[in-house]
């Protein structure tokens, strides 16, 4: 047994079984294993950025990694992007990234980089493979990392003789840690702040705190102090619709922050950070929470959320029980041109039961919430670390992980344009992916940040924002990757397209012109 194959048997035992992939040269001894060893799911994307996005997509929902398979330093770099945005999402990951053979490296040949050095900046693990033996334990113990609470980036790097030597020995699993409990401590100080403070913010962040069971728990203590409930700005999965809380999340423009927020005096942190700024701004705080409002914190982001709430609302003597606020009916589909509101209100209204919200709209799409609290029961996964590109990756490995749900990514036109190579994997796999291309031929977000900063644009800056000379031909560019599409430019006609889409077992992108 080579190294290779001591690997696949490793990981297939540890029940790793889906394998994102953008392959080289020194990887084709990893790729020969994939072919020998039966049992896993081998998903080509046609850019590394693409890989590891869909890689944090498929543990968003299936709840444990995938392995991407990566061609040396510059292949790792080029997926650097939705790393990052993976690590701000707390997803666990295995990298596997070919290198060259142990003893080529002292030539530096021309893909020769800092390998290690690019996996640090997004890995909370990483170790290079020195000899064919090591290769099944390294690969159980990167296993072990990315499992760790709340979910971790472990890259290990593969030189290419490590993999295609004899010797490779098959590793037992590793045991997954435990997830770390609150200190009671911690659930008697929260519980003090909301018996002896007022205008009590309790902030909610990570999957632990805003799973469906977390907030059973939020709402008992909220039906018992009045303490106000919000999510953080962004979030990695977000169970909503009936039946959920309606938590309104810490807005992302700073002005609109500051004001949600003025009011509050003490702020109780369940897997989050207390709120600040994406960007700093002239004449205006990083801190978008009072100076003088005090902090207490109920669990770390690697802490069991669900418990230490529940522990918190029965300190608190909450009832055992309390109803969920009722959202009111199900919205109706719209008519007319084009509005947030209006397209929030038609995807609530259309969407299935157990349906993935993939959430790259961006500036268009910040005031979708309200709008699909009444929606059924759904998932909501939203672009976490700032690095836009994520929306058709991410959709792509949440419909791979999702078991067959249907994945509807409500995505920016802009951001699409950095992986559009995404829609081909969606073609190939046959994914129930809907994407609805929110086609306003600018990046609008830098529209606003430029007023942010205080800057005044003038005609050569207008240009770097501007995506319509010439336009993007969104449904013959995805039907040219293999995709059904077709434009809309009313809500009605985006409402008949994806009902239409809904019904169908593969992928369709529609255009909205807005």
């Amino acid at each position: 047994m080579n190294g290779a194959e001591s690997l696949v048997h490793s990981f297939l035992g540890a029940g790793v079984d889906v394998c994102f992939s953008n392959p080289g040269t020194s990887e084709m001894h990893f790729v020969a294993a994939l072919d020998r060893v039966p049992g896993m799911r081998c998903i080509l994307g046609l850019q590394e950025n693409v890989v590891t996005g869909a890689a944090d997509g498929y543990w968003r929902m299936a709840g444990k990694p995938a392995v991407t398979l990566l061609h040396c330093a510059p292949g790792l770099a080029n997926g650097l992007a939705n790393l990052h945005n993976a690590k701000r999402a707390k997803s666990g990951i295995v990298n596997c990234v070919g290198d060259h053979a142990t003893y080529h490296r002292q030539y530096d040949a021309p893909l020769t980089g800092d390998t290690e050095g690019f996996a640090r900046g997004v890995s909370a693990w990483v170790r290079t493979s020195q000899r064919a033996e090591d290769v099944g334990r390294d690969a159980m113990v990167a296993v072990q990392a990315a499992r760790s609470s709340p979910g971790q980036i472990a890259t290990m790097i593969l030189p290419s003789d490590t993999c295609w030597n004899p010797g490779g020995v098959v590793a037992a699993p590793l045991p997954v840690p435990a997830v770390p409990q609150a200190d009671p401590s911690a659930v008697r100080a929260a519980a003090r702040v909301l018996r002896e403070k007022s205008n009590v913010l309790l902030l909610l962040g990570g999957n632990m705190a805003i799973s469906e069971a977390a907030q059973k728990q939020a709402q008992r203590i909220h039906a018992k102090t009045g303490v106000r409930l919000m999510a953080e700005t962004s979030n990695s999965r977000f169970q909503r619709g009936q039946g959920r809380l309606q938590l309104e999340r810490v807005p992302y423009p700073a002005d609109q922050a500051i004001a949600a927020l003025a009011s509050v005096r003490e702020i109780i942190l369940v897997g989050s950070k207390a709120p600040i700024g994406f960007f700093a701004y002239p004449n205006k705080p990083s801190k978008h929470y009072p100076e003088d409002a005090g902090i207490t914190v109920l669990t770390r982001p690697e802490q069991d959320a669900e418990s230490a709430l529940r522990a918190l609302a029965d300190e608190l003597g909450c009832p055992a029980a309390v109803a969920m606020p009722d959202p009111g009916p199900k919205p109706s589909v719209e008519r007319g041109p084009p509005t947030p509101e209006g397209l929030a209100r038609t995807v609530a209204a259309l969407m299935p039961e157990d349906a993935i919200i993939v959430d790259e709209a961006v500036s268009y799409g910040r005031g979708f919430f309200p709008h699909t609290y009444a929606a059924a029961p759904h998932e909501w996964l939203q672009i976490t670390g700032g690095a836009i590109g994520c929306g058709l990756p991410l959709a792509t490995g949440a419909a791979v992980g999702g078991g067959g749900r249907r994945v509807i990514n409500l995505q920016a036109d802009g951001s699409a344009m950095y992986t559009v190579q995404a829609l081909w994997t969606q073609a190939r796999e046959k994914l129930p992916i809907t994407t609805i291309i929110l086609s306003n031929r600018k990046y609008q977000i830098l529209l606003g940040e430029y007023q942010g900063v205080g800057a005044n644009p003038g005609r050569t800056a207008l240009d770097m924002m501007d995506l319509g000379n010439p336009d993007i031909g969104w449904a013959s560019l995805a039907k040219s990757l293999g995709v059904e599409a077709a434009t809309a430019t009313t809500l009605e006609q985006v409402g008949d397209l994806l009902a239409q889409s809904l019904t169908q077992s593969g992928p369709f992108l529609i255009e909205l012109v807005i």
